[in-house]
């Protein structure tokens, strides 16, 4: 990666800072278990729906070992607002027992223990966990009350990234997380990284659209090749 980029991430981050209010306050405080039930249930879904999907499941259950052990009919019907119902419902309670297996517990304290690892170590944990990508591994550390400094990318944070050049348009959004978390400096803080993603994810939100993106009056257009050319009727298109 070339110093360039380095510099570039850190004048997007920024900027987009700027324009969004950092520091940006976290959205919920839960504990690290419940953080990846969440994150698991939000996959391509709408944060209102697997929120109802989530506190559905929390008090038709009451607690994970519950859930894991529920007909998962049960489970799929108390998840039905998120999409694939059908396929997070057995997903998770795998997920759930797979932890039990290798913690011996289910209890809210049982991935407390992250919180002492490196981020790297914590996250190939939990990512060898069937079903638990790189994704939600840095969720489950940056939004839980562990708080770490992990860096997630979701789909509009990757859009803005590869629209502005800091990722080619080949790299998937897995993969992203590590080029991305790369062009950080180690020393910022969980707050700061944490900024870092909700910071491109609302410019993705707000004015860098899917379909036409409000390039005229993007705080980081002169960074942008995608913008320059789109506005000179030249768009690129997109991987």
């Amino acid at each position: 990666m070339s110093e360039a980029t380095r510099e570039k991430a850190l004048v997007v981050h920024a900027r987009l800072c700027a324009e969004y209010g950092c520091p940006i306050a976290y959205f919920h405080d839960l504990d690290p278990l419940s953080e990846l039930v969440s994150s698991l249930l939000s996959h391509r879904t709408r944060n209102a729906d697997s929120g109802r999907a989530f506190r559905q499941l929390r008090k038709r259950f009451g607690d994970w070992v519950a859930v894991r052990d529920a007909p998962t009919a049960d489970v799929e019907d108390a998840i039905a607002p998120v999409t694939w119902p059908e396929q997070k419902a057995p997903r998770i309670q795998a997920v759930l027992r797979d932890i039990t297996e290798r913690r011996g517990t289910l209890d809210a304290h049982a991935l407390d223990f992250l919180g002492e690892l490196p981020v790297p170590e914590a996250r190939a944990w939990l990512e060898a966990i069937p079903g638990v990508g790189p994704k939600t591994s840095a969720a489950v550390l940056s939004f839980s009350r562990l708080r770490m400094p992990a860096l997630p990318v979701d789909s509009h944070h990757h859009r803005v990234a590869v629209r502005l050049g800091l990722i080619p348009a080949s790299v998937d959004v897995g993969p992203a997380h590590a080029i991305l978390a790369a062009q950080l400096p180690p020393e910022w803080d969980a707050q700061t990284v944490y900024d870092n993603h909700e910071a491109l994810m609302l410019h993705g939100q707000q004015c860098c659209f899917w379909q036409n993106p409000a390039c005229g009056r993007c705080p980081v257009l002169d960074l942008c090749p995608y913008g320059q050319a789109r506005l000179g009727d030249a768009a690129p298109r997109e991987g």
